[in-house]
């Protein structure tokens, strides 16, 4: 049931909610967290996962303080040392099983209830370099997608998806990361971004005062940290945010091929 992976989801929402308040993290709820935060007062009840935006900084913070608490029930799981992974990190749950249908040959990944960890970087406010920066964090997206046997949804990305076979494409991607990296120090100037995965340019710029300070948001039993602006984010996201999706879309379902709460993933993955 989705309630029961809800649950376990915000099990570990609370254990890094509880660690970046204790060290002064900032993060902030987005997308369709933020949505259902507003919206639902909590998860959007068809929905089975959580996603909170961190700048590199705070992410830096984070990681240090995560691996210094070496807990026994929770995984940090990043790109860096994740290989075929896309630009975000997951904070994954021991004991428990989410196969997603890319993964389930894989026996060398963590495949545990998860919540995501998304880059939040800055941009310049020059449209030129905010353009480069789009493209390149799509090459990224692309790249990083084509690693787990994606399915192209138009002509055009199939076309780009097969002359990835005739670049030098971990090369690319490194150059890709150091662009989408560079700006991250900017004190004024700027714009906030996210644009890795499906993302369009303007869905994913954001103004720099929707990311300035983070206020307690109401959330199921808790509170979690999200924008000061969270209703104009909202807007500027989704537009008339509170109105509900038709009924076809509103369907409760896990999106994941095998999932416990219960059991840990290593009983199910190489017995597929």
């Amino acid at each position: 049931m989705v309630r029961d992976v809800q649950n376990k989801i915000l099990q570990i929402m609370k254990y890094i909610d509880a660690l970046c308040r204790n060290h002064q993290i900032e993060y902030y709820i987005m997308g369709g967290t933020a949505l259902g935060a507003v919206r639902h007062g909590g998860f959007i009840p068809w929905d089975d996962d959580l996603d909170i935006f961190m700048t590199p900084d705070q992410y830096e913070k984070f990681k240090q303080v995560f691996s210094e608490q070496n807990s026994s029930q929770y995984v940090l799981q990043e790109w860096r040392t994740t290989p075929d992974y896309l630009e975000y990190a997951k904070v994954r749950m021991n004991g428990t099983t989410f196969i997603e249908e890319a993964y389930q040959h894989r026996k060398d990944l963590h495949q545990g209830i998860y919540v995501d960890i998304m880059m939040l970087h800055k941009v310049p406010n020059s449209k030129f370099i905010q353009k480069k920066t789009y493209y390149y964090s799509k090459f990224v997206t692309l790249y990083g997608l084509s690693q787990r046997n994606w399915k192209p949804k138009s002509k055009t990305q199939a076309l780009v998806l097969r002359s990835l076979k005739f670049l030098p494409c971990k090369w690319l991607a490194k150059k890709c990361y150091q662009t989408i990296y560079k700006y991250d120090s900017l004190s004024s100037g700027f714009q906030y971004c996210y644009w890795i995965t499906p993302a369009k340019f303007r869905s994913g710029l954001f103004d720099r005062s929707f990311f300035s300070h983070p206020i307690d948001i109401p959330f199921e039993d808790t509170v979690l940290l999200g924008s000061e602006k969270l209703k104009e984010y909202l807007e500027y996201r989704y537009g008339d945010y509170m109105k509900l999706p038709p009924k076809e879309q509103q369907e409760a379902a896990v999106h994941a091929m095998i999932y416990d709460t219960e059991k840990d993933y290593s009983e199910y993955v190489g017995k597929l």
